[in-house]
C-alpha cells in the first residue's frame, strides 16, 4: 500500500510538471527495452498468421527525440506476440510500387516534413541537385499515389503522432488519413476518453480512459469531413494553451481513429511524443491491437460520423 501512495505521489508531481514543459528525454538502452518488453502483451489479442510490418521512421522536419523509441516498441510487439515481423526503414525507396507489396502493413513513425510543400518524399528528394526540381516533384507524387494505391488494394497504414504531418499538404493523403496537422499547444497533462467503450479496438483502456501526458494534436482539412470512426477523444475545454483567437471551450477533438479505405484499412494515433507513454501496458496492447487492424486480423465497426 505505502509503495502504491507512493507511485501515486510521484505521479501526480510528473503530470504537473509537465504542463509547464516537455518531459525529459529517456536514454534509449537494453534497460528501457528490457522494461517494455515486460510490459508488452504475451500476445495478440486477436487470431493473427504472422504479418509483415514495416515501420518507416524517416523525418525532414521536426525531430521527435521517441522516434528510435517508437521503431523499438513496435519491434518488441511484433517479437513478443508473435505476430509481426518488423522491418524499420529510412529508405523512401520503400515506397515503391513493388517494396510496398513486400509488406501488410504500414507504420509511418513520427515521418515529420517540413518546408514549402510539406512533403516528405519531396523533402528528401531534392537533397540530390544533380535532378531538377520538376523531375523530383514528379517522383515525390508518384510515391505518393503508390501508397494511395498500396492501401486501396488492401495494404494497412498506421499512423503515429507526428506520422500526420508526412505529406500535410496534400488532400488526398489527408482523405486517406482523415485529417491534416494543424497545430498543438503546449504539452500537458489530459484525459484521454474512449468514444464507444465496447468498440474492441479500446478494450485495454478501463472506461473512464486514462491520463495521458501529451501535446493535444489539433487538425484541419479532411478532419472536417469526420470521415473515420473514432475510438479515442480529448474535451476541448480541459486543453490550456490553445492558439489565440481560436480557443475551443466546447466539442471534443478526437485522439485516435480508423477508417476503410478501399480494401486496405488506415488508423491513426496521437500518442505520443514521449516515451515514457510507453511505460502505460494498456497503450501498448492498444498500439498491438492497432496493428493487427490495419493488418486486416480485426473485424469491428468502421461507421464514420459524417453524414
Amino acid at each position: 500500500m505505502k509503495r502504491s501512495i507512493f507511485y501515486a505521489i510521484v505521479f501526480f508531481f510528473t503530470l504537473n510538471f509537465a504542463c509547464a514543459q516537455s518531459l525529459p528525454e529517456v536514454t534509449l538502452d537494453q534497460a528501457w527495452k528490457d522494461k517494455i518488453r515486460s510490459l508488452a502483451p504475451e500476445k495478440a489479442t486477436f487470431p493473427a498468421k504472422k504479418k509483415n510490418v514495416l515501420v518507416f521512421s524517416l523525418h525532414t522536419g521536426f525531430k521527435h527525440w521517441v522516434i528510435p523509441h517508437t521503431e523499438e516498441m513496435i519491434k518488441i510487439l511484433g517479437e513478443k506476440s508473435g505476430a509481426f515481423t518488423v522491418t524499420g526503414s529510412k529508405d523512401i525507396s520503400e515506397f515503391e510500387a513493388k517494396n510496398l507489396k513486400k509488406y501488410d502493413a504500414v507504420i509511418l513513425n513520427n515521418t515529420c516534413s517540413i518546408g514549402d510543400h510539406r512533403n516528405l518524399f519531396w523533402d528528401k528528394l531534392k537533397e540530390n541537385t544533380a535532378v531538377d526540381s520538376a523531375t523530383n516533384m514528379k517522383k515525390a507524387l508518384e510515391l505518393e499515389a503508390n501508397l494511395l494505391s498500396y492501401v486501396e488494394k488492401g495494404g494497412g497504414l498506421l499512423v503515429l503522432h507526428g506520422g500526420v504531418t508526412t505529406l500535410n499538404n496534400s488532400w488526398d493523403f489527408s482523405r486517406l488519413l482523415g485529417a491534416s496537422f494543424d497545430y498543438h499547444p503546449v504539452q500537458q497533462a489530459f484525459q484521454v476518453r474512449l468514444e464507444d467503450a465496447t468498440h474492441p479496438l479500446v478494450q485495454a483502456f478501463p472506461a473512464e480512459g486514462f491520463n495521458h501526458v501529451d501535446e493535444p494534436y489539433f487538425y484541419k482539412n479532411a478532419y472536417a469531413e469526420l470521415d473515420f470512426k473514432p475510438l479515442l477523444y480529448f474535451n476541448n475545454s480541459e486543453i490550456k494553451s490553445q492558439r489565440k483567437g481560436q480557443e475551443l471551450t466546447e466539442g471534443k477533438t478526437y485522439v485516435a481513429w480508423i477508417r476503410p479505405e478501399g480494401k486496405g484499412k488506415v488508423m491513426y494515433a496521437s500518442p505520443s511524443h514521449n516515451a515514457q507513454s510507453f511505460e502505460n501496458p494498456q497503450l501498448l496492447r492498444f498500439f498491438l491491437d492497432g496493428m493487427q487492424y490495419v493488418a486486416g486480423d480485426v473485424e469491428c465497426d468502421e461507421t464514420p460520423l459524417k453524414k
